[in-house]
């Protein structure tokens, strides 16, 4: 069984857009919360978020990655896939 993913995007956003063709590429399955110009969605995403508002943000179970580039890194480092089971 896989890991529960959730992303919080902007429709046109590039990182979102980057950060989502990554999850994809490893055949992972995620919910996507697309909050274009919903300052309450948002409000809730930076709740969880530490603050960050931020696009897109990340959370693998209850885990909150950050945004595209940490979640990068994360591969880079050979760290994804372990969260990602």
């Amino acid at each position: 069984m896989s890991a529960n993913v959730e992303i919080y995007t902007w429709s046109m956003c590039p990182f979102c857009i980057r950060a989502k063709a990554l999850l994809e590429k490893k055949g992972v399955e995620y919910t996507e919360y697309c909050i274009d110009g919903d300052e309450a969605a948002r409000a809730k995403m930076a709740k969880r978020a530490n603050g960050r508002r931020s696009l897109p943000q990340i959370f693998i179970g209850n885990q909150h990655i950050g945004g595209c580039d940490e979640l990068y890194a994360l591969n880079a480092q050979g760290k994804l896939d372990a969260l990602l089971q």
